[in-house]
């Protein structure tokens, strides 16, 4: 890959994310402008073709994004939510709705979401409430959908509900037509735009239906949502590096009963045991992204590395923490923040529960073989 995409990339969130931390913790959202920004520097749509604004590169790009993010400590911006609806409208869409939507998308002037959480049923397809009746040229849409990233921001909302009893993805395009959203407070990740939409009689011409027709929101979705968890794992990876460098800079120059903190032997063994478990789960995030980019990941895989992902970095993140003190639990240290904005990962875009299933299945059977 060529090495000036990571520099800009790089240059971007050290001068735009990062200054900007403290205010979007205390907004709950990013400035609304910055998507625009990156839009200008060109992160937006990185794996769109250049005919439809897009950058015309490929899934490594959006991966170094998502690695630089992470590096520089964001969770606010909700970067990979808005580059799935752009897929969305790019491997399904219809040409109108391509030509439409993907170049506002890559401009930032679309920001992008995925409404498929409903509350007391979560992702589960198959207890899907949401429905859309069709009355003339649009569809009436009825749905709560809840813990949606960049749902107080987005204007662009892949919204997933049964139409004649069948999953099918609803492209709301909100500049036309406003809706009720109420944001939700976390015990992490406090700048990220995460909100509550309420689509209540809320009418989707049938031009916006994702494809030009109903039926296929459970092949939609099932086919976008390997490129999700792999981005959720490419993001864990980066912030397990990240985690275990600061606390190492941190153990060669705090003192402990008069000694440096890494001069202790447990110390050491600490620090070890999390810089071994960044690089193998490096090595197994690295080669299922080659994977990808050969069109050779399976769910099972996709499953397999968010699960081993977000779970090893909830360990490492704690165990770094444990290094600091009472001063790694002080709100607005990095090491508590990094702490508390990790633990979502095993429960966003599928839990390590449901990722164990779709493994376990991969093996022969849901059920364990003697």
């Amino acid at each position: 890959m060529d090495g000036a995409w990571r520099t800009r990339v790089r240059e971007f969130c050290d001068t735009e994310l990062r200054p900007h931390a403290r205010k979007w913790a205390r907004d709950g959202q990013v400035d609304r402008d910055l998507w625009r920004r990156a839009g200008k520097a060109g992160l937006l749509c990185p794996d769109v073709p250049i005919e439809y604004g897009g950058g015309g590169h490929g899934f490594e790009h959006e991966a170094v994004v998502v690695t630089e993010q992470a590096i520089a400590g964001d969770t606010a911006w909700g970067y990979t939510a808005h580059e799935v609806v752009a897929q969305y409208v790019l491997a399904y869409g219809t040409a109108d709705q391509r030509s439409r939507w993907l170049p506002e998308l890559a401009t930032g002037e679309l920001v992008g979401a995925v409404a498929i959480s409903e509350p007391g049923v979560g992702s589960d397809l198959g207890a899907l409430r949401a429905r859309a009746v069709r009355d003339g040229d649009e569809y009436v849409l009825d749905a709560t959908k809840t813990l949606i990233t960049n749902g107080r921001q987005a204007n662009l909302i892949a919204v997933l509900a049964l139409v004649d009893g069948t999953p099918s993805v609803l492209m709301a395009d909100t500049r036309a037509t406003e809706l009720p959203r109420t944001g939700i407070d976390k015990i992490g990740r406090h700048g990220q735009d995460t909100a509550e939409l309420s689509f209540a009689g809320y009418r989707i011409p049938v031009a916006d239906v994702l494809g030009g027709q109903p039926g296929a929101g459970a092949a939609q979705s099932a086919t976008l949502v390997n490129r999700e968890r792999l981005l959720i794992a490419v993001g864990a990876a980066a912030t397990m590096e990240a985690a275990v460098e600061q606390s190492l800079r941190w153990a060669g120059r705090h003192r402990v009963f008069g000694r440096r903190l890494r001069r202790f032997q447990h110390t050491r063994f600490v620090l070890a045991e999390c810089a071994t478990e960044a690089a193998v789960t490096r090595s197994f995030v690295d080669d299922m992204v080659r994977r990808y980019t050969a069109g050779e990941l399976s769910m099972a895989d996709a499953a397999m590395v968010k699960l081993w992902a977000t779970e090893r970095l909830t360990t490492v993140v704690d165990r770094c923490l444990q290094l600091y003190g009472g001063l790694g639990y002080t709100a607005g240290h990095p090491a508590a923040e990094a702490w508390a904005d990790a633990r979502v990962t095993r429960i966003y875009g599928g839990t390590s529960e449901v990722m164990k299933e779709i493994v376990a299945a991969s093996l022969g059977g849901s059920e364990a073989k003697p």
